[in-house]
């Protein structure tokens, strides 16, 4: 059985949302699956100017955080995260950071990764963010899973080849239909990993 680790980071609900699509397809496809709230850095003076932001904050506390170990745990992960400007939030940025001491030791070599994200309109720096975020796994030595157009959902979503993206309005609620997408991108992670898991042994 692939473990895999589903890790999110979500000022106001929309990556959590999608997290939580793919954990519900990934056990679907026979996957051990943790879902893990990437920690916020952000400080509570911030949070609290940010009435959506402090609601998805309190809403969302039993969820549990993401550890460095959880990385040497899994055989695939999937990132769901914001753009920030083209590029993946800080806090996602330094969880990667972290993780120094598990690459030395080439423990993050061949895991699974592929990943998705949003942003407030469709040239918004989605792909840039995804393609930025597969940069650091290319430099972990990973596979990347990505969802390519191999499956009709994949056009319903947007046609990200990347990893499924959603563009959100200023009321936070989801412009396109990514659920199908996000659901068909999980499944095809655990794909994925399990072929790299029969390879390996």
């Amino acid at each position: 059985m692939a473990k895999l680790a589903i890790f999110y980071y979500s000022s106001t609900g929309t990556n959590y949302k999608m997290a939580q699509w793919a954990e519900a397809a990934a056990k679907e496809a026979g996957a051990e699956v943790k879902l893990l709230k990437i920690p916020e850095t952000a400080p509570m003076s911030a949070i609290e100017q940010n009435p959506a932001w402090k609601e998805h904050y309190e809403e969302t506390k039993d969820v549990p955080e993401a550890k460095i170990d959880d990385l040497d745990w899994a055989d695939g992960y999937i990132f769901s995260v914001p753009t920030r400007f083209g590029n993946v939030p800080a806090q996602a940025k330094q969880f990667f950071d972290m993780a120094g001491g598990l690459w030395f030791q080439g423990k993050l070599v061949n895991k699974v990764v592929s990943a998705m994200t949003s942003a407030q309109n469709p040239h918004g720096g989605q792909e840039a963010t995804i393609l930025n975020l597969y940069t650091t796994m290319f430099h972990w030595g990973a596979i990347i899973a990505s969802p390519g157009y191999t499956d009709d959902s994949i056009f319903a979503g947007g046609g990200n080849p990347y990893g499924t993206s959603v563009s959100v309005d200023q009321d936070g609620n989801m412009k396109e239909d990514v659920e199908g997408a996000v659901r068909h991108q999980a499944k095809r992670t655990v794909q994925v990993t399990d072929m790299i898991l029969k390879g390996q042994g």
